[in-house]
């Protein structure tokens, strides 16, 4: 193809998605409000492939938001309530012995609820470690493994958690390995004045309004496929791998970073700025990737992967304030 066809040919695909993003958009803002931000950093993950761990005090709207963006997009939609007495079989399912059609006896797999689309982990962190870790390899291979067996699951996949960053109580952190496999980490705020006013005009006891579906899993997966088309120069390629290299502590010898931080940001860090720089670009209308682009990925892509040592946890030091000082260092 000529290149100056291909070039209008990524133009006019490039000006699609603009459109199904913005109906995407205002479908969702019709009952999530107030959050435009996170909005754009989810709708960022899940054109990227990535899964998303969202944090906020309860009752903020996070499994609202989740559960309303699965039905704007189509799939099909579990919510799992993690709690600890949750075990990996209630998750992934089971072999159970039935008859078949000559009389005889067999075990037959019954699917559990990771067989969907899009899977809510509802505070995530209320289960126990040996359930949390059978999330691991259906989160990195988009398949699960029983009894010898391969299941994959259905494209596209997405694992959405919530969790509750103040309530301690009966939780148990996730597991380093278990937070790496997380494309994005999202804080959800409280809501402001307006977004509060607009929630109490719902009044108790009163449902939202329905959202339509706009798009399927076909037209996201074009979406995915699109997004990595998006050119990223070697000099923003060189600005991503900066900024992840910076939150190492051997990098700040003498500063507080190399005080507080026990491990930086592992290599899916930097696939994370990456990717999401695309689809950030691809949002914002443009074919290619800037370092404005990667800034604006960057706290969701690594906060959650800067590990602090006692010290930092002892004086209770924020990551997204400690990256925000690297990153001015990493600017100058």
């Amino acid at each position: 193809m000529h290149p100056d066809e291909t070039e209008k040919t990524m133009e006019a695909a490039c000006h699609r998605a603009l459109e199904d993003l913005d109906q995407v958009r205002s479908e969702i803002a019709r009952v999530f409000f107030g959050h435009e931000e996170v909005l754009e950093q989810v709708l960022t993950a899940l054109l990227a492939g990535g899964h998303i761990l969202l944090e906020g005090v309860p009752g903020v709207g996070k499994t609202h938001l989740l559960k309303s963006l699965s039905q704007t997009l189509a799939l099909s939609f579990s919510r799992i309530q993690f709690t600890p007495d949750l075990m990996p079989a209630d998750l992934l399912g089971t072999p159970i012995l039935m008859r078949d059609a000559q009389g005889d006896r067999v075990f037959q797999f019954q699917k559990g609820p990771l067989f969907s689309q899009v899977v809510l982990a509802d505070e995530i962190n209320r289960a126990t470690p040996k359930t949390q870790s059978a999330l691991l390899e259906v989160m990195e291979e988009r398949q699960i493994t029983v009894s010898g067996q391969r299941y994959p699951m259905e494209a596209p996949f997405f694992v959405l958690a919530t969790q509750n960053p103040i309530e301690m109580e009966g939780t148990y952190p996730l597991p380093e390995a278990q937070l790496d496999r997380f494309f994005f980490n999202v804080f959800v705020p409280f809501p402001k004045e307006e977004a509060l006013s607009r929630i109490a005009d719902l009044g108790p006891g009163r449902e939202s309004p329905p959202v339509r579906p706009l798009l399927d899993g076909k037209r996201l997966l074009e979406l995915q496929r699109l997004v990595r088309e998006v050119l990223v120069s070697e000099t923003v390629k060189r600005y991503a791998v900066s900024l992840v290299l910076a939150t190492h502590p051997d990098r700040h010898p003498r500063g507080e970073g190399g005080r507080v931080i026990r491990y930086g940001a592992s290599p899916r860090g930097v696939l994370s700025l990456i990717l999401g720089g695309k689809a950030r670009a691809l949002m914002n209308g443009r074919f290619h990737v800037g370092k404005q682009d990667i800034r604006e990925v960057a706290l969701p892509a690594l906060r959650h992967r800067i590990l602090l040592n006692f010290e930092g946890e002892m004086e209770g030091v924020r990551p997204d304030r400690l990256l925000e000082e690297i990153f001015r260092e990493v600017d100058s």
